[in-house]
């Protein structure tokens, strides 16, 4: 399968690539807006990869390039801009294509982060508001974190939960997931249930911060 990571140059893109490069054999290609920068940071990937000695190619391109021809496309990038995003590729999506979204609004007070609900109801909303209509959307992938989600010596034991309206585009990332070594899919029900699930993703960060230890922190559901 080939999955197009866009903004696959930032952290949890960077998590993601590693990962499934290095667990599957699943075919990585990076975008980013700027397709030399999508060229360097795979470059950079691969170089990783080969200090672990994982025979691994990642490929770089503008997001377009990258996600025309995947299978799968993550949009991992900031929640303000998965709707742009999805605008400028929409030429390369049908309903082959399946459009993953990971990213969480949130706002920051000194008290730590709070869920911005946009008025959509959810940024992985946004997301299919802005998709083909024919282009399944599933939110995945938002409460992991990142700097461990990258770092491949590390065990992640996490559950990832997964929500949209299509259940054969759920199985497909369901499967994509548990790819990755440690990670473990959950069903979450509908689209509709995309705020319940990104809302989680705040309470982790603010509970890292005000505990010792555990600055990498992830749910498992028992």
């Amino acid at each position: 399968m080939r999955i197009a990571l866009l903004g696959g140059t930032g952290d949890i893109g960077q998590g993601l690539a590693l990962r499934w490069a290095h667990d599957t054999n699943h075919e990585v290609v990076i975008g980013s807006r700027e397709a030399q920068r999508a060229r360097t940071k795979a470059e950079e990937y691969e170089t990783e990869l080969a200090s672990r000695d994982a025979d691994a190619a990642v490929e770089g391109a503008a997001n377009p390039e990258a996600a025309a021809g995947a299978d799968v496309v993550v949009l991992a990038v900031p929640p303000y801009h998965v709707s742009d995003t999805v605008e400028a590729v929409a030429d390369g999506l049908d309903e082959e294509t399946l459009l993953v979204s990971p990213a969480v609004g949130m706002q920051s007070d000194e008290a730590g982060l709070h869920y911005h609900r946009p008025g959509a109801g959810s940024v992985t909303a946004v997301a299919a508001d802005a998709a083909p209509p024919e282009t399944p959307v599933v939110g995945a992938f938002h409460n992991l974190a990142a700097d461990r989600l990258a770092n491949l010596d590390a065990d992640l034991s996490v559950d990832t939960l997964l929500v949209g309206d299509d259940e054969d585009a759920k199985d497909t990332v369901a499967s994509l997931a548990a790819g990755i070594e440690g990670i473990r899919p959950l069903d979450a029900g509908p689209l509709a249930n995309a705020a319940e699930v990104e809302s989680v993703t705040p309470l982790l960060i603010n509970v890292a911060r005000y505990n010792e230890g555990m600055h990498d922190v992830g749910v498992r559901f028992e």
